[in-house]
């Protein structure tokens, strides 16, 4: 699709600084050494559901989700059913972030925004789930904890408090995403990001609608996010420091916010590649031989090929436990298995 840029579209302003440069460097070089790395598919599969609970985890607690990092887990772990709003909350966003990557085939529009926000508000605010605002709202917290003299500072209220103009605000972002295929993904995603944040669109839920939009980009640009690295756990070291640096683009220019949400994407690739690394080699110490089965490598280089009933044999030890040995060996890859019950046989790979 062609789009010709005019004075009514979305159109951001950022310098690209050293700093900014640089980031985006070490970014690509970061997740192409994620990349490289060979990593097998139950490690894989590992750190992927690790990735999706520490992000349910981090993005709830942003906004204020009162659960523990323990029990987000156990929640998730165990896949009960939740018992109160906390647990719903945690649980909507994890269940939709398994889905992200099926949802990256579709393109990001008003209809995708609003099925996201209805699955994540579902039992949770059932009252606004899926429906765009048509009211007033400001951020901001408040300075005095007296119900009788409330007073709410005020950080950012949006530019649009009417449902069609917020629509209109929408689609023009959207266009913009589609149209800047070529832009940097640290930049095409945290321009995004902020101006998500900043149209608004929801009573409640916006940040983490933001949050579940932003990891879709990053998958629809061929970033694997869910599979390597939480996005959000660097905004959460630091809650006011993220929402102030969210707050510096409010004003038109994003440069400020763009260097500190590129160094939070780079935090995070440089946390995973710590994370899968010592994954690789606590996997490569686990799948050592034993010395039992050091003892059958030895047989079967001798030999070609064997049975468990020849291993039972040569090593004096059951069926069952030559069964095991030969087992592990194949899990662990140093073996092959050909042939069907009885008249199996296992050789080197």
């Amino acid at each position: 699709m062609t789009i010709i840029y005019n004075i009514n579209m979305f159109q951001p302003k950022y310098d690209l600084t050293k700093t900014l440069l640089t980031n985006i460097t070490q970014i690509e070089r970061l997740y192409g050494q994620l990349e490289s790395l060979k990593i097998p598919q139950k490690l894989e599969l590992n750190l992927e559901r690790d990735n999706l609970i520490q992000s349910a985890y981090v993005s709830n607690s942003i906004e204020g989700n009162p659960l523990s990092e323990r029990e987000v887990t156990n929640l998730l772990l165990s896949d009960r059913i939740p018992v109160n709003r906390d647990e719903k909350e945690v649980s909507n966003y994890f269940h939709i972030l398994k889905t992200l990557n099926e949802e990256s085939k579709k393109d990001i529009d008003i209809d995708l925004t609003l099925e996201i926000h209805k699955n994540l508000m579902e039992g949770v605010k059932d009252q606004i789930k899926g429906e765009i605002r048509n009211e007033r709202v400001v951020i901001g917290k408040y300075l005095s904890q007296l119900k009788t003299l409330p007073k709410l500072k005020v950080k950012h209220e949006p530019p649009s408090h009417k449902r069609a103009k917020i629509e209109l605000e929408l689609k023009k972002l959207y266009i913009w995403l589609e149209h800047e295929q070529d832009l940097p993904i640290a930049i095409k995603t945290g321009i995004f990001h902020h101006h998500f944040v900043y149209i608004h669109p929801f009573v409640d839920g916006n940040g983490r609608v933001c949050r579940l939009l932003t990891a879709l980009v990053f998958l629809k640009s061929n970033y694997f996010i869910n599979k390597y690295f939480v996005l959000d756990d660097y905004y959460d070291i630091d809650r006011m420091m993220y929402s102030d640096k969210l707050h510096t683009a409010d004003s038109g220019d994003k440069t400020e916010w763009l260097e500190y949400f590129s160094e939070g994407v780079m935090y995070s690739l440089q946390a995973a590649l710590s994370r899968v690394e010592n994954a690789l080699f606590k996997l490569k110490v686990e799948e050592r031989p034993t010395k039992k089965e050091r003892l059958v490598i030895k047989i079967i280089e001798q030999r070609k090929e064997v049975t468990s009933t020849e291993i039972s044999q040569e090593l004096k030890v059951s069926r069952q436990q030559a069964h095991n040995l030969l087992r592990a060996l194949v899990e662990k890859g140093f073996l092959q298995k050909a042939g069907k019950t009885k008249k199996s046989y296992y050789f080197l790979k």
